[in-house]
């Protein structure tokens, strides 16, 4: 029977890529170096765009740790054509929305609007890009802002608080070390030339790659790209992060005071780049692990033993080595040692037994799915393309995605277990009220 739900499953996501195939993905390159992915699809008369600018908190340095995250703010707050606010108010206007995010490896932009509306939508892009006001008064009002959300943020924010001590903990040369939204002391004092200079550098054209799907003939979008786009001169390539952390030898613990109501507790084990040949197995050992109420994790820590009110794992894309982390919080009375030994009893039972079949078809099962469904929208198909562009090297390995899911066997699953989660290379954060003395 699960044989048979798997063959299903499988073949609607054969009949998910025959909807769109690597060869639907039509790409050009303007001459100032900026890529375009397209994707048309009439479904219905709406067209998204994706621009992933290559610059995240890696590409920071101490002095000038958080400006990434900055120019995200930056970027919605005028040019030379349209003014402050003026973005939101004008693709508002035209019946379209926008969202942007800032990670350790990008930034990205996404607009979602009426095909109709195209046009001004590469106006409104090619001027903020082209022409970013950053005017020093604008500049301080941002500041402020950013400065307010990182405050907030470790006040409010248990899991940020104890995510930013054991981030710095666990990576000790790479820029990894230091959180997205920066240390407040460089936040304080980035200089005018630091914010035109990073600009400049990491806004360029040749950095970005932009995704579109919808409703918009591939020759419009050429066209409006030309127009709007190619006008902006290439920069440099950016300088190359060069730093490799170190291999860890040993356990590092950090515990950080803070007034919860029961303790809170990281787990992070040193793992590879989304390029790595381990990726898709430490994927499926993830959701092994947390991925929903049967999870080895949650139905052992939550539902049995009742150790914990929640737990998760994360196994993000990466362009540089990262982390396997596991979070989860106490239950009422429940001592964090217990909880994180009982976190390690069911490592170890992978490590040692291995998972059964039945667990690694489901795991199958539920990717697959969750791949055919996300990329029946524009915006899946979008942020789906990107994804693999930037990350894996080439759009078209995502058309790979469920072969390479497919081909893990529970051999494969055990051997990245045995590999990473290692005491040595692991690094422990609590959070709790009392630190003991």
């Amino acid at each position: 029977m699960k044989k048979n739900l798997f063959l299903l499953f499988l073949s609607l996501s054969l009949i998910g890529q025959a909807q769109m195939k690597a060869d639907d993905v039509k790409t050009f390159t303007l001459k100032n170096g900026m890529k375009f992915l397209v994707v048309e699809d009439f479904s219905i008369p709406n067209a998204n765009m994706y621009f992933f600018y290559r610059v995240g908190s890696r590409n920071e340095h101490q002095g000038i740790t958080g400006l990434s995250h900055f120019f995200e703010h930056m970027m919605f707050n005028g040019a030379k054509k349209y003014g402050p606010k003026e973005f939101d108010r004008t693709m508002e206007f035209n019946g379209g929305a926008n969202n942007a995010y800032t990670t350790e490896n990008v930034t990205v932009y996404t607009d979602w609007f009426p095909a109709a509306a195209s046009e001004i939508m590469f106006d409104l892009e090619g001027d903020r890009i082209a022409s970013l006001s950053i005017d020093p008064k604008m500049v301080e009002s941002e500041r402020g802002v950013v400065l307010s959300e990182r405050r907030t943020g470790l006040e409010n924010s248990p899991w940020r608080s104890l995510g930013q001590s054991l981030q710095a903990t666990a990576f000790q040369e790479h820029p990894y070390h230091w959180p997205v939204i920066g240390y407040e002391d460089d936040m304080k004092n980035w200089t005018q030339q630091d914010l035109e200079r990073y600009f400049k550098t990491y806004y360029a054209p040749n950095n970005c790659v932009v995704v579109v799907s919808g409703a918009l003939k591939f020759e419009k979008v050429k066209a409006f790209a030309q127009k709007y786009l190619e006008p902006i001169p290439a920069q440099p390539a950016p300088p190359k992060v060069h730093i490799v952390e170190p291999k860890q030898t040993g356990e590092r613990r950090i515990t950080v005071q803070k007034d919860v109501a029961n303790p809170y507790l990281m787990i992070a084990y040193h793992t590879p780049e989304a390029k790595h040949e381990d990726y898709y197995a430490l994927n499926i050992l993830s959701s092994v692990l947390s991925s929903g109420q049967s999870s080895r994790l949650y139905s052992e820590l939550v539902d049995k033993q009742q150790l914990a009110t929640m737990v998760f794992t994360d196994y993000g894309d990466s362009f540089d080595p990262g982390l396997f982390t596991i979070y989860t919080s106490a239950n009422k009375n429940v001592n964090e040692t217990d909880l994180e030994n009982g976190i390690y009893v069911e490592i170890e039972k992978i490590k040692k037994d291995g998972i059964t079949e039945r667990e690694l078809q489901k795991i199958k099962n539920q990717k697959l799915m969750a791949f055919y469904n996300q990329i029946e929208t524009i915006n899946g198909k979008s942020n789906n393309i990107g994804t693999y562009e930037v990350f894996f090297g080439d759009y078209k390995k995502m058309f790979n995605a469920p072969a390479n899911y497919n081909k893990i066997t529970v051999a494969d699953v055990q051997r990245v277990a045995k590999k990473y989660f290692s005491k040595s290379n692991r690094t422990v954060g609590v959070l709790k009220t009392n630190v003991e003395e």
